[in-house]
């Protein structure tokens, strides 16, 4: 079915849930052909055939109508299609028309690799002809998860979507895989490394940016993965529901070429679980969500005043003796605290660099930005692309007030030393931004540090493992700067670089001790920044 020469590129066809509307398919198709030449496959994911539209498959099986592409699909979502299908290891269904079976992996004559998991996946476990089983993805899974040689297929095609693709990734708005998606798919995703994932059922057109499919500085490039999720064939809204695209097969590519990484790249949105505990997973509880009330200094639930009715939470995790940064610790100085959100805290700095240097903590204890709960890192952080979410987020709201003075900002994290997260938050000129990425790699250089740059769309937290002591900073420019801290690391790296004369030129202010204030000093400040930050504090 799948042929060409070595090299190559293969010109593909991709359809979303058909839903037997085959003639309006295969116009489109023929349109296509005739405008921009033919195409070398099509393949068809989600519902193929309707429920009460395929009076016209007949046509197709008889040979009166043609079918212009060869065109391979997916088996059936429904029982009510069980009818069409002829078995479970694939058969041609009509000419030019083949069922691929109910899963799979196999190479063409071209050398292009192609993966498929028909059905979507069946509860507690069960299987039939339209349900899938987890049993059913190790089998795709288990002969290559050992191989060394393995580098990946070009196309995986499922009809269901897999679980949290979405994460890290463009906005999908209006729609979750939280309740539709499939973490067995996650996890065959993650194993199997398609160039392109392809899936439907949820009549939705979504082209998330690529993701990688390795560990930056830990393990080599790999190439990355384009997911794509197409709407149904006719639907009212005229969404997207065919995509085509070339490719030549890996196995023809040159390695370097394979593993090129687009500027848009992100994290791979799935993280390694055992198949036998994906519905222990999705059932553990979410951590709680705690407010601060600055006028009484009361640390209180949520729910607490909604007519005394409070849900049973978790509450964030506690240190094992004092700390200096839990919101809700009697060691914590509260007259430096400007801002409080739901996960997390802003507060002066004790001995800032400058009067408005502040820190981002987490309300809960916890040590790094790696240890962090993901409720957290949502406050804190940005996720890239998720434009909608940006007014909610402390480093954007910080970065649009200091913008408004005139000032760039940069943020930086030493989990070294340290057992409370403490993000860093220190303005600096405008003028000044050119020369901070150098200004951190040369002071890394006189003290004999590897400072390495990371890609601009990538997390921390699949870098660096727990209990690795690092240090991380953000620069205004977009650049990240990382250190595994192996052995000895300066206390005040990243104040020793922003107080360089490139910088902020104020030497004397490396050590924080020197910059110390009295208690009402530090009052007066505090309240002149809360009240400089209140227009973009989110929790006002």
């Amino acid at each position: 079915m799948i042929c060409g020469m070595a090299n190559k590129s293969l010109r593909i066809l991709v359809s979303g849930d058909v839903e037997g509307n085959f003639d309006q398919l295969y116009s489109r198709i023929s349109s296509i052909q005739k405008k921009s030449g033919a195409f070398d496959l099509l393949l068809c994911v989600g519902d193929f055939f309707g429920n009460s539209c395929n009076e016209g498959w007949q046509e197709y099986v008889s040979g009166s109508k043609k079918v212009p592409i060869p065109t391979l699909i997916l088996g059936p979502n429904k029982s009510e299609h069980f009818s069409y299908y002829k078995g479970s290891e694939g058969s041609d269904l009509c000419s030019n028309v083949t069922y691929l079976g109910m899963r799979g992996n196999f190479t063409g004559s071209s050398g292009l690799q192609l993966a498929y998991l028909s059905g979507v996946e069946g509860s507690e476990n069960k299987g039939d002809k339209c349900h899938f089983t987890s049993d059913d993805v190790k089998s795709l899974i288990d002969p290559i998860k050992d191989d060394t040689k393995f580098k990946g297929v070009d196309i995986l095609i499922t009809s269901q979507w897999p679980k949290n693709v979405e994460k890290y990734g463009t906005t999908l708005e209006d729609f979750d895989t939280s309740s539709c998606g499939s973490e067995a798919l996650a996890q065959l995703a993650l194993h199997l490394r398609p160039r392109y994932y392809f899936c439907g059922l949820e009549d939705v057109h979504y082209e998330r940016n690529p993701y990688r499919n390795h560990k930056v500085l830990a393990e080599k490039e790999r190439h990355v993965t384009r997911f794509i999720a197409l709407a149904k064939v006719g639907n009212r809204n005229k969404k997207k529901y065919l995509y085509a695209f070339n490719i030549v097969p890996m196995s023809n590519l040159d390695p370097v070429e394979l593993a090129n990484q687009p500027p848009d790249v992100t994290e791979c949105p799935f993280k390694l679980v055992s198949l036998t505990s994906t519905q222990q997973l999705a059932e553990e509880d979410k951590p709680s969500q705690f407010f601060y009330d600055m006028k009484s200094q009361k640390r209180m639930s949520q729910n607490e005043g909604n007519n005394g009715a409070q849900k049973k939470k978790r509450p964030p995790p506690q240190p094992t003796g004092p700390c200096w940064f839990c919101l809700g610790s009697p060691q914590v100085e509260k007259h430096l605290v400007v801002s409080v959100g739901e996960q997390t805290y802003l507060a002066l700095a004790k001995g800032g660099l400058v009067p408005d240097h502040v820190l981002i903590l987490p309300i809960g204890h916890y040590q790094s930005t790696v240890m962090a709960s993901s409720e957290v890192i949502e406050e804190i952080d940005n996720y890239p692309f998720q434009y909608f979410l940006t007014n909610y987020r402390y480093k954007n709201a910080l970065k649009k007030c200091f913008k408004k003075q005139g000032k760039a900002v940069v943020f930086f994290e030493r989990n070294y030393k340290t057992q409370h997260l403490q993000i860093q938050v220190v303005p600096v000129p405008s003028e000044s931004v050119p020369e901070l990425k150098e200004s951190f790699l040369q002071e890394a250089e006189s003290e004999s540090l590897e400072l390495s740059e990371i890609p601009l769309h990538s997390d921390i937290k699949q870098i660096i493992s727990v209990g690795v002591p690092y240090f991380y900073a953000e620069l205004p420019k977009g650049e990240k700067l990382l250190h595994k801290i192996s052995k000895q690391f300066p206390l005040q790296f990243g104040r020793s670089v922003l107080a360089g004369s490139a910088i902020l030129n104020m030497p004397e202010r490396v050590d924080w001790k020197a910059c110390s204030m009295s208690q009402e000093q530090e009052k007066e400040t505090a309240r002149e920044f809360k009240d400089t930050f209140k227009p973009f504090d989110f929790n006002m």
